[in-house]
């Protein structure tokens, strides 16, 4: 379980870090030409003679002229209206972006934070996946197989079985020629066990969802003291020098924020189902202990 907690570790670390670091190629598109604006040609109609003089015009043809000298004016003073498209920055972009603005020093500790915490989630969710089962229908299958007297076949039923439920189930099954107070005590401690391996790992999950907004302010503070130093070195506070250190140090810690909410999401799911997988323990070890009471009492 830890070689599998170290693999997802490592692939969602080079993957979020390939995808994050990664320059923003938002707003950088390429123009594969340039966008000429229409021109008008105006011809003026009228016979030329040889000596180069041009021919009089009547007064049809002088309005034509006058209009087409306007028309051609509006086309020269008229703006291009042929632009680049404009492209949408998706969030994936914008991630980028801000991560890179947020200084990758400091982003990196967090981003690293995000990702062992996920892998500890991954891993949980997959591990309390596999552990759930039918408890009813494995309890319904028991009791049949018990009161035949076939324990062996019971036996072998809880071994074929994942998931804790069927294993609390071999430990009574195990210690059915004892005293019903040996069983019980023997299914309750072995339930405590199993309990135990459910919760195994979470403690690794609270602290990542503690860490991740405590390295944010921890960049918050730091480019704080870095927007001073340059106000201090610039000797004049400058609105553009204050706005720029303070954007870094509040990135730091929105991304430390989403790093916790995100952890903390998966973290609460995780104990529902932990929850539910007690709750079929300690009623299939109610209902196991019932059984093997009245298979005692039947011999």
């Amino acid at each position: 379980m830890n070689n599998l907690i170290a693999k997802i570790a490592i692939i969602t670390f080079l993957a979020f870090s390939q995808s994050l670091t990664a320059p923003a190629q938002g707003g950088r598109t390429a123009v594969s030409g340039e966008a000429k604006a229409p021109q008008a040609t105006v011809v003026a109609a009228g016979d030329s003679s040889d000596t180069g003089q041009p021919a009089a015009l009547d007064g049809d043809s002088a309005g034509a002229m006058a209009a087409d000298d306007s028309l051609g004016m509006d086309y020269e003073a008229a703006p291009d209206s042929t632009l680049a498209p404009v492209e949408s920055v998706g969030f994936h972009k914008m991630l980028k972006t801000k991560y890179i603005e947020g200084s990758a020093g400091f982003m990196s500790f967090v981003a690293l934070a995000l990702v062992l915490g996920l892998a500890f989630c991954i891993e949980r969710i997959i591990y309390l996946t596999l552990s759930e089962i039918n408890a009813k229908k494995l309890m319904a299958d028991l009791e049949g197989q018990i009161m035949q007297g076939d324990i062996e076949g019971a036996m072998s039923t809880c071994r074929d079985t994942r998931g804790p439920v069927a294993s609390i189930c071999y430990q009574g099954l195990s210690r059915i020629d004892d005293s019903m107070e040996d069983i019980e005590r023997s299914i309750t401690s072995y339930g405590s066990v199993q309990a135990a391996n459910l919760e195994k790992g979470c403690s690794w999950i609270t602290l990542f969802i503690a860490m991740a907004p405590s390295l944010g302010f921890l960049g918050t503070v730091i480019g704080m003291v870095m927007a001073f130093e340059q106000i201090q070195s610039a000797g004049d506070i400058s609105p553009a020098i204050v706005a720029a250190g303070m954007k870094v140090a509040l990135i730091t810690t929105i991304f430390g924020l989403i790093a916790a909410l995100i952890l903390q999401v998966f973290y609460n799911y995780i104990l529902s189902k932990i929850e539910h997988i007690t709750s079929q323990m300690e009623e299939s070890a109610i209902t196991l202990l019932d059984i093997i009471m009245k298979y005692k009492l039947k011999k």
